[in-house]
């Protein structure tokens, strides 16, 4: 165990960065070789710039086919991929000790609904009437992701860029209570490593090193995704029920939860502020069940050069089924998650919508899996060096 314990925390050779949710707001300066990890999708938009002759007019079909058609046009695609489908994290803290005593008193209709939906939730997954307590939790699974398809508008005139080239991969996903998981992806030929002890959450990928994320403590979404309704009902427990709403031919409530101010700005870093961030839960009207999960994060970047005011949007939608009986709890096997980044300015008309796609399903799930301990959630190194050296 020491063995591997040290192999963990040999994979972050450059000094750790914090870890950004989002694109890079172009903000860092010619020359410098501290990277942060908005870098790939930076990289990868200012490749497909308007050229800034012809009055607005889009560069060559030439810079499309050869951007594309080149093996390094693929490995960007990915990693943007990776970048915001890989590990990203769900909006708010868990509730360590959740409630969901439902008091009519002096408490909000749209909170009281939430709380009893929550409760039909748990009830319909078998958590409810578990025997037995869940200490962690292990899942393997397959994931096919499909690169990016890209919409450049200058307002005049709009460029639809890429291919819909796909890349399979596969994951494992550990989880311990409370608050500690670690998950290894590899998709064609990159692998993101990604975990949290409960106290930090950090991500290693190879062209970006090791990051930690800043704010509290977040859960995992591919969690939140089907695979763990306590953590998940957990995450609703403040939640507001808004109504009735369809998905497809499925009658659903929606629930709202979002990161609060403090949150939000303890999240935020030199130019780039995030706004907001917000989680919406489809359930399920007949079986009680989570079908479908949507989360929004929108961070505003005040540019350098011109004063110019950039928003960065991230919508990832995911639908959820398969449920399947796993030691009394039903657990979702399959789904399909939907990424758009968003981008415009409050001065320039031109703007940028690239749409992602990654279809999962899981393979093998099982719970209290003997001999996990704690040595399989140690971040590396450089994490422990950051935080004692930090005020």
């Amino acid at each position: 165990m020491g063995s591997r314990a040290r192999w963990r925390q040999s994979w972050a050779p450059q000094p750790l960065t914090p870890l950004m949710e989002g694109p890079d707001p172009e903000m860092q300066e010619e020359g410098s070789k501290k990277e942060s990890s908005w870098e790939t999708i930076r990289e990868w938009f200012k490749a497909q710039k308007i050229s800034p002759g012809g009055g607005g007019s889009f560069s060559s079909s030439s810079l499309s086919s050869s951007f594309y058609g080149s093996i390094q046009a693929k490995t960007q695609d990915l990693r943007l991929l990776l970048g915001v489908l890989g590990c990203p994290l769900a909006p708010i803290p868990s509730a360590r000790d959740p409630s969901l005593n439902i008091h009519i008193k002096d408490t909000p209709f749209e909170t009281s609904t939430a709380k009893y939906i929550i409760q039909q939730y748990l009830a319909a997954t078998g958590c409810l009437k578990q025997q037995r307590d869940t200490k962690n939790m292990y899942a393997a699974g397959m994931v096919k992701m499909i690169c990016c398809e890209t919409e450049i508008s200058s307002g005049k005139a709009v460029k639809c860029l890429g291919t819909r080239s796909s890349e399979n991969g596969c994951f494992v996903l550990w989880q311990m209570r409370p608050g500690m998981w670690s998950l290894e992806l590899v998709v064609g030929g990159h692998k993101v490593i990604a975990g949290s002890n409960a106290k930090t959450v950090w991500r290693h990928t190879p062209w970006l090193g090791t990051h930690a994320a800043k704010g509290p403590q977040r859960p995992l979404r591919r969690i939140i995704q089907g695979l763990d309704p306590k953590t998940t009902a957990s995450l609703f427990t403040n939640a507001q029920c808004l109504g009735e709403n369809r998905i497809g031919t499925v009658d659903c409530f929606v629930l709202k939860v979002s990161a609060d101010r403090a949150a939000v700005i303890e999240r935020s870093e030199g130019p780039a502020e995030v706004i907001r961030h917000i989680l919406y839960g489809y359930f399920c009207q007949k079986s009680g069940l989570l079908i479908y999960l949507e989360d929004s994060h929108l961070t505003r970047v005040q540019t350098q050069d011109n004063n110019d005011t950039v928003y960065w949007e991230t919508t990832i939608g995911s639908t959820i089924g398969d449920y399947r009986d796993v030691d009394g709890v039903l657990i979702a096997h399959q789904g399909r998650s939907i990424a758009t980044v968003f981008r415009f300015g409050e001065l320039s008309m031109q703007h940028s919508r690239t749409r992602m796609e990654e279809i999962w399903t899981i393979d093998d799930v099982m719970f209290n899996v003997p001999g996990l301990s704690l040595d399989h959630f140690i971040p590396p190194a450089d994490i422990f060096d950051n935080t004692t050296n930090s005020p």
